[in-house]
């Protein structure tokens, strides 16, 4: 092994570390988060795409963390934020932890990931941009993703929270 070698693998490992130092923060400012609402759920801590990823769960399909959720996602947004300010405090750097709640947040990346598929399907066939309706940042995200994937570009264009994603043709 080069040495340039040697330090990327090192680099990595610690960026690995870092993240998996971050889920476990972030799991155990839930799990307090929990106890203190009375609810029953699980954590599960992953690293995803270079961010850690924490979800919490629940095997009794109750709609108890449907709380947690909120109307449209805006109380896991919330606690999203907090949650990586929690993060922020015993590490001193800026997190961008994702986290899901009763699998609120991968169900609405498949469809946002549909969406995206069907916007570019639109503009290619009319060689029109093709406007969404305003989306978070998570939101916006995973359609450029999808438009990307279907070999077009898109662009965010507003203030937010009106901010949203332009599909453009070919």
């Amino acid at each position: 092994m080069t040495e340039g070698t040697t330090s990327a693998a090192a680099e990595g490992a610690d960026t690995l570390s870092r993240l998996e130092q971050e889920g476990e923060i972030a799991a155990d400012y839930l799990e307090g988060l929990l106890d203190i609402a009375d609810l029953d759920g699980d954590i599960d801590m992953d690293v995803e795409a270079d961010r850690a990823s924490v979800s919490i769960i629940s095997d009794s399909g109750s709609r108890d963390l449907q709380k947690l959720v909120g109307r449209d996602g805006e109380v896991l947004e919330a606690l999203q934020e907090l949650t990586r300010l929690a993060v922020h405090r015993e590490t001193g750097d800026r997190s961008r932890l994702m986290l899901d709640i009763a699998g609120y947040r991968a169900k609405k990346r498949a469809e946002l990931s549909e969406l995206g598929a069907k916007a570019a399907a639109e503009a290619k066939s009319t060689g029109e941009p093709v406007k969404l309706k305003p989306m978070t940042p998570f939101e916006r995200k995973v359609v450029h993703d999808a438009v990307k994937s279907a070999g077009l570009r898109s662009e965010s264009e507003g203030e937010e929270p009106q901010r949203f994603v332009v599909v453009l043709p070919d």
